[in-house]
């Protein structure tokens, strides 16, 4: 026994109970309601503190090429701020070249990956090119341990349609899981061309230029795909109420779809864009009205939403800056990876939802949902991924407390209730008050059960 976590209240999405937790070996040995220490264990008391697992944000875009720069946070940046929040374990999105195998595109990332991570991670890739045999290659990846990936139904290097039907009726066959960001491209892009033609360059048009419908008829449009093949698919960082709707009513009809929400539409709608630095919380999609935000916690609070992510992409200022007269120039991101747990914990303490509902959206399901066979639990066996949480501690978010490499936070001057106090990837203790302990390299990449094999 390595390590000894005494007197706290362990919280999962059945309940909470009073337990102790030994790890050895960075793994949890036993809990139980009574552990005695062993004389080379060091012994944390945790009385009137949660302990709950370690959250995994399925959703990253480390050092990313996007909007002509590249996105300010890379490997060791994004996972040092990812823990300092109690996420430990974070999937980024290794985005395919043209031409370039599924495979090859993850060996490359992790090159970049592997000596910076500080917490444990995975892959997703970016699917931008299925021309000749690298559609097969995706065969290649699965065995690898990468059973999940991403079309984009915007941006010139996009899907299809076809492609993105093919991808689905494919992704059956070999156990893997596809992913949408989900937008009409081309209404968008015709709106755009509108605005900026009679001169509305603000970041307000940014939010105009991508309405809540085109959204929704996105979602619905790639749901009627996968239910036509029967292929399970997860609609990424879901914004808009009708989109909500969509996807219960697929639910309803027995289609296998997951729905992700990001905590930036939690907490702000699109009246962020009319402010004076309403370029900093530009994103795509962009956050929509109050009955889209209303839509979304009462999907939360009705299993309709099934994970919780981040879709962290952060930009400098001066990057940002580039768009200040011209929306279309803005690098689309925002920073988040240190502020979901934190956030949707506090929002718990609050009543807007429970404790436990935090830890199934952000722990559990996408454990389950992306292959995870050792995280997302406090189970004998699991990785010792554990944070320790004060549901008591006062904090409000400054850019100065982040652990980000981003120069500012659209989260700057949220009050919290509730914060993490210690955070334990696999048994080593990262965080601890405000300070990151960890190490560049100390992160695994995590190999990942395809569906056939869950």
């Amino acid at each position: 026994m390595e390590l000894l976590i005494k007197n706290g209240t362990l919280v999962n999405s059945k309940g909470k109970y009073k337990a102790d937790i030994a790890v050895t070996n960075g793994i949890i040995e036993q809990i139980a309601s009574s552990i005695e220490p062993t004389n080379d264990a060091k012994v944390i008391d945790a009385t009137n503190k949660f302990v709950l697992p370690g959250a995994i944000d399925a959703h990253t875009h480390l050092a990313m090429p996007f909007g002509g720069t590249i996105s300010s946070d890379d490997y060791f940046a994004g996972t040092r701020a990812a823990v300092c929040g109690g996420t430990t374990m974070v999937f980024d999105f290794a985005l395919q070249d043209f031409k370039e195998s599924i495979l090859d595109t993850v060996l490359r990332r992790d090159k970049i990956a592997a000596p910076q991570a500080a917490c444990d991670y995975a892959f997703h890739v970016g699917i931008k090119d299925i021309s000749g045999n690298l559609m097969s290659t995706i065969d290649d990846a699965v065995k690898f341990g990468v059973p999940s990936f991403k079309c984009f139904m915007v941006y010139d290097f996009g899907v299809n349609d076809g492609d993105l039907y093919t991808l689905l009726e494919y992704s059956k066959k070999v156990g893997a899981q596809i992913s949408v960001h989900a937008e009409n491209r081309d209404v968008i892009n015709v709106l755009t061309k509108k605005f900026l033609s009679e001169g509305k360059t603000s970041a307000y048009y940014h939010y105009l230029s991508r309405p809540e419908f085109v959204e929704e008829e996105a979602d619905k449009r790639a749901i009627a795909f996968a239910k036509s093949v029967d292929a399970p698919l997860y609609i990424v960082h879901v914004g808009s109420k009708g989109g909500i709707k969509a996807i219960e009513e697929a639910k309803r009809q027995g289609v296998e779809v997951y729905a992700e929400t990001c905590p930036q539409y939690l907490e702000f709608t699109s009246d962020v864009y009319k402010g004076e630095r309403g370029i900093d919380f530009i994103c795509s999609p962009p956050m929509k009205g109050k009955k889209s935000q209303d839509a979304l916690w009462d999907a939360i609070n009705r299993g309709v939403v099934d994970t919780i992510a981040t879709d962290h992409c952060p930009f400098k200022s001066f990057e940002k800056d580039w768009g200040k007269d011209d929306f279309t120039k803005v690098p689309n991101g925002c920073a988040g990876v240190e502020n979901m747990y934190p956030y949707m914990l506090s929002e718990a303490g609050k009543g807007r939802t429970t404790y436990e509902k935090v830890v199934e959206l952000c722990s559990e399901n996408p454990a389950k949902i992306f292959g995870c066979t050792k995280k997302g639990f406090l189970l004998p066996g699991y990785d010792a991924d554990i944070v320790i949480y004060d549901p008591t501690k006062e904090f409000t978010i400054t850019n100065e407390k982040m652990h980000s490499d981003c120069d500012h936070t659209i989260w700057e001057g949220k009050k919290l209730i509730g914060y993490p106090e210690k955070t334990f990837s696999r048994g080593k203790l990262v965080y601890d008050n405000g300070e990151f302990l960890g190490e560049a390299g100390w992160g695994k990449f995590v190999k990942r059960a395809s569906r056939f094999e869950k």
